[in-house]
């Protein structure tokens, strides 16, 4: 059928054919054709296939894999992958994060890629180790480059590997326009990222310097000493941001009735405010000084008091204790401050046991509220 209808192909267009009558003995055969030559291949399942050859969760399946027609690549490449001693979960991991690497060439790229990093001197069990980890720099040109640039900068492959869990990105910077400068900076500042690679300076190195030359100087104007533990966590606060964004933040605390002394207290005592989503910081603002009837100043001064999780520690340990407070169990002394920044056991072996025989269901009203159910049961 195939020959036949290359060999007659020139003919399956209406302007080529001649008027055919509709009792001519070639017309169903032109029609059979005609459909066979419409239909589009069959699309290869590509989602189902990842999810059993990869080991993916479904949503983890990408669409920009939905080309693909037959398996042949994305096995060469699992091959490959595997053949370098990665796991299964190691692979489902880098999948997940780069799907493209299934469309890499393998001859052409990822084992270039293998000979490049085996010249630094990495083992192949290192290799196998690194890769789950650097997702999409894998398959860049720049990796041995980034990487024989940044293990003597800490030191060891070890360390790289705690390095690029922080911040696989690290990788694929550029070592002269943003890499380099950046060291530089936190040089100046008195940090050796050898012995500091904390998350919050890991992730300085790939912002634009523009963004840390600006975040160094907001962070003197609020008065962050450099030696201060703050003094990290205000940089890549200040670094991840941009200038806009950092001030509608402050503008959020000051349409909720915060002076600018009081924001400028707690934005001190606690950069790590400003990092939080509009909507989060909005609610638990909020809940502190409506709810707990918190003032604004004794806030300001706590200002942990806004990050910790609402659902999961404010809202449920507030709504105990004005169970308690309503049987008059509760010191009028107690400080609200105190009581959220207890461990949860703490809290537990205080303000829930003791009383779990007299207030009959507390304990289980306490437990659905931290997992976000309605408590019942406990009558204020």
């Amino acid at each position: 059928m195939l020959h036949l209808r290359k060999l007659i192909s020139p003919f399956l267009s209406t302007s080529h054919l001649p008027a055919l009558s509709q009792t001519s003995p070639i017309l169903p055969l032109y029609r059979l054709l005609a459909t066979t030559a419409s239909i589009p291949p069959e699309p290869f399942p590509v989602e189902d296939y990842l999810v059993t050859a990869c080991g993916l969760t479904r949503p983890k399946a990408s669409k920009k894999l939905s080309h693909f027609r037959s398996p042949s690549r994305i096995d060469a490449v699992l091959s490959f992958l595997s053949a370098l001693g990665i796991s299964r979960s190691g692979i489902a991991s880098v999948v997940a994060a780069d799907p493209q690497l299934l469309c890499a060439d393998v001859e052409n790229n990822l084992a270039k890629r293998v000979v490049e990093l085996t010249d630094l001197g990495l083992t192949r069990p290192q290799i196998a180790r690194l890769i789950p980890l650097a997702r999409v720099s894998f398959r860049t040109s720049s990796l041995a480059s980034n990487l024989g640039f940044w293990l003597p900068v800490f030191g060891s492959f070890e360390n790289i590997l705690k390095v690029i869990k922080a911040n696989s990105g690290l990788l694929a910077t550029d070592l002269e326009k943003v890499a380099k400068p950046n060291l530089a900076l936190l040089q100046q500042c008195g940090i050796n990222v050898r012995e500091d690679y904390s998350a919050y300076i890991i992730r300085v190195l790939t912002r634009h310097p523009v963004h840390v030359q600006n975040a160094l100087l907001n962070i003197e104007k609020l008065g962050v000493p450099r030696n201060s533990p703050m003094f990290r966590y205000a940089l890549m606060t200040f670094a991840a941001q941009s200038k806009e964004r950092l001030a509608k933040k402050m503008g959020i605390l000051e349409m909720l009735g915060w002076s600018e002394d009081d924001v400028l207290i707690a934005v001190r005592k606690m950069p790590g405010i400003l990092a939080m989503s509009e909507e989060r910081l909005r609610k638990n603002v909020n809940f502190l000084i409506s709810d707990a009837g918190l003032e604004i100043p004794y806030i300001a001064r706590r200002p942990v008091l806004v990050m910790y999780s609402h659902e999961g520690r404010v809202l449920p340990r507030h709504s105990l204790l004005k169970i308690l407070n309503a049987r008059g169990l509760l010191d009028a002394k107690t400080d609200f401050y105190t009581i959220a920044a207890m461990t949860e056991k703490k809290f537990l072996d205080k303000f829930v046991h003791p009383y779990k025989d007299s207030i009959p269901g507390l304990a289980v009203s306490f437990a659905s509220t931290c997992a976000g159910k309605i408590p019942n049961g406990v009558d204020t």
